[in-house]
């Protein structure tokens, strides 16, 4: 009776329901006709037999595999294997289970197992049959890495006279996954926070209140640090080193970094905030390289302008805050330092290449006009690399055609990659990201690069410059060239396209010296003013005709506005001149009443262009970030690939809203 009791465990459970639905089939028939009882008993004691029949051959060749896996080892051996101190569990290629250990129905008694095996089984139908198996599941609050493979099985009805079947190991994993997050959560994360202005700020108050506003940053630094029962640091007296562990990393990012606005919350008496750069990394082996890690987020958090926090983890970087305005600076000690450094360069140079982001515009031309200038009166060969062909250069490029001397000046891609060697300069103007210059195969031809850019700097920037120059603060590239000329030890003496041209540049990026306008745009634009500036013909470069202006009108007419006070519109026509159009456009519509910020999506063909603009506290430069693009608060960009302009349209609307929902205005 026992051995009864075996065997039937021994029939799959699919059988045992075959069985019971026949049973009740028959039982059915029998009573519509009595007749059919005799044979009815004896078709379903046929299907008993074999049922019973199949049940033991496959129990037996399970069996026999079980022999042949420890063929060589005794008796001992092979039931250590069957009565395995860990589950383990056979199965037909459809999930079947045709025998489990005794360890296995002990372990899952209480569990419905079969969904799991069912998931397993699924997923291993298109796997290899000499593959090993290896996955980690979670059942009953409990984390299992499950192990095995397909196996043969003899089996003589068969030609090829073997089976396919699966073995399955299920090893408790629990305590060890534990150990390893609470490794990870003990690991230390190396934060360093810098007060952007204190210099300037402390030179305003009076020396009595000095110690008060330095006593409250303290206390306001040590009060936050102390909820993540971190260790702070007061390393200088503008910078602190910050060292916390790494499960405290998530409450920091839903807090958001309070601390930005707790410090800007400071009353002093000249009404001028202060603002923090803080960046937190958890790369790296060893603190040191937690540090040093920290220490280049911070050179991409004081690039972007300061008043904010970046993460890096995993080589991602997180930002948070940088809402406002980048604070221009009263000392030009480091524009003299790099005009040095940057003469020092040409000088020790064959010869030198300027080049731009792709698209170029005034700016970005008329700073590539500002360095061959220098690079000429130095006495090098210099070149300006622009492989694209602009409609908003059209005027400009005319007029540099009277020019003899540029004739052979500017250069394309192909003959740039021809001509740059290890011992060319190479001059990256407007841009610091290695995907937007003009060529980024030049970046990888010479050792002995130059980034002279306004933007806030992002993840994706040149690491391998010799010099930069990032100041975002300034309105424009043509901004920092002009005042480098001015700082040179050898007088640069501006042609009068030249001059024009980097007026052109300030005078597009400040939107007629409108926006991001500071005393040293001024300053730049009087010099340059000296230098035979002719205004009215710079007005000319920017003219629109009357198609395209009429365009315009009809882009700024289609807006939809968004939050009561951010207008979205669209142009959906291909044209050369995309891009331009749809800057203009978003400009244009800033001058509506109540909006504060404007978006244009316009179609390339393979992707989609978006202009951005703001006048008001939206940045959008952290909302065109969150698309892959980038720019300042007030002006920004981006391109997106792989949607379509009305998809494009609603993504762009999420990330309003997530921009706003961020803020928690």
């Amino acid at each position: 009776m026992q051995n009864n009791k075996k065997i039937f465990e021994k029939l799959i459970s699919r059988t045992k329901i075959y069985l019971a639905i026949i049973f009740i089939l028959l039982v059915i028939i029998c009573v519509e006709n009595t007749k059919m009882i005799f044979l009815s008993c004896i078709i379903f004691v046929s299907i008993s037999l074999y049922s019973y029949y199949t049940t033991t051959k496959k129990r037996n060749e399970i069996s026999e595999t079980l022999q042949d896996l420890t063929l060589t080892a005794d008796s001992a051996a092979k039931t250590s294997l069957i009565n395995s101190p860990f589950p383990i569990v056979i199965l037909e290629p459809d999930g079947n289970i045709v025998w489990k250990s005794s360890k296995f129905s002990i372990v899952f008694a209480n569990t419905d197992i079969s969904t799991y095996i069912e998931d397993i089984s699924y997923e291993l139908k298109n796997e290899e049959k000499n593959k090993d198996i290896e996955k980690q599941i979670e059942i009953d609050n409990k984390t299992y890495k499950v192990k095995g493979g397909y196996i043969k099985i003899k089996n003589k009805g068969r030609k090829n006279g073997n089976e396919y079947m699966i073995i399955l190991y299920f090893i408790d994993d629990t305590e060890n996954i534990k150990l390893q997050k609470e490794y990870k959560d003990s690991k230390t994360c190396v934060g360093i926070i810098m007060i952007d202005n204190y210099d300037e700020t402390m030179q305003r108050l009076e020396a009595s209140e000095k110690p008060m506003v330095t006593a409250e940053i303290d206390k306001k630094m040590y009060e936050w640090t102390s909820e993540t029962k971190g260790v702070l640091i007061k390393s200088d007296r503008d910078r602190y080193v910050y060292l916390f562990e790494q499960r405290y990393l998530n409450d920091i990012k839903k807090d958001k970094f309070s601390i930005l606005d707790k410090i800007k919350e400071i009353d002093i008496r000249e009404k001028v905030q202060f603002t923090l750069s803080i960046a937190i990394s958890n790369e790296g082996n060893t603190d040191k390289e937690r540090y040093e890690s920290a220490l280049t987020a911070m050179d991409i958090v004081l690039g972007r302008g300061g008043d904010q926090a970046v993460i890096r983890e995993n080589e991602i970087y997180k930002f948070f805050g940088g809402r406002a305005e980048e604070v221009e600076k009263r000392t030009k000690v480091k524009a003299r330092v790099v005009a040095h450094a940057l003469e020092n360069l040409i000088k020790e140079s064959k010869k030198v290449m300027i080049m731009g982001h792709t698209n170029p515009d005034m700016d970005a031309i008329g700073s590539c006009m500002g360095i061959y200038r220098l690079a000429k009166t130095l006495n090098k060969n210099a070149y300006i690399v622009n492989s694209d062909e602009t409609p908003a250069l059209d005027s400009f490029k005319q007029s540099l055609e009277k020019e003899p001397e540029y004739e052979d000046v500017i250069i394309n891609k192909e003959v740039a990659l021809e001509n740059i060697d290890e011992d060319t300069l190479l001059v990256v103007v407007d841009t610091h990201r290695v995907n937007y210059v003009d060529t980024p195969e030049l970046l990888e031809k010479t050792k002995k690069i130059v980034i002279i850019d306004h933007h806030r700097r992002v993840a994706d920037y040149i690491e391998n410059a010799t010099l930069v120059f990032q100041e975002v603060y300034a309105s424009s590239a043509a901004e920092l060239v002009t005042e480098l000329l001015q700082y040179t030890e050898t007088n640069v003496d501006l042609k009068t396209i030249e001059a024009e041209s980097l007026y052109a540049g300030i005078m597009m990026d400040t939107k007629n010296f409108t926006f991001k306008t500071g005393v040293r745009t001024f300053e730049a634009a009087a010099y340059l003013r000296r230098c035979g500036v002719d205004i009215i013909r710079v007005k000319k470069w920017f003219q629109s005709d009357l198609s395209s202006f009429t365009l315009i009108a009809d882009i700024v007419k289609k807006a939809e506005i968004v939050l009561g006070e951010i207008a979205i519109s669209i142009y959906d026509e291909q044209s050369k001149d995309t891009n331009l159009i749809c800057a203009k456009a978003a400009d244009e519509l800033l001058t509506i009443s109540n909006i504060t910020a404007s978006f244009v999506l316009g179609n390339l063909g393979d992707k989609i262009c978006i202009s951005g603009r703001s006048i008001g506290n939206i940045n959008v430069q952290i909302i065109l970030e969150k698309l892959g693009g980038g720019g300042h608060i007030t002006l920004a960009g981006a391109q997106v690939e792989g949607m379509t302009i009305e998809e494009t349209k609603q993504e762009l609307i999420n990330r309003i809203n997530e921009y706003f929902s961020e803020i928690g205005d």
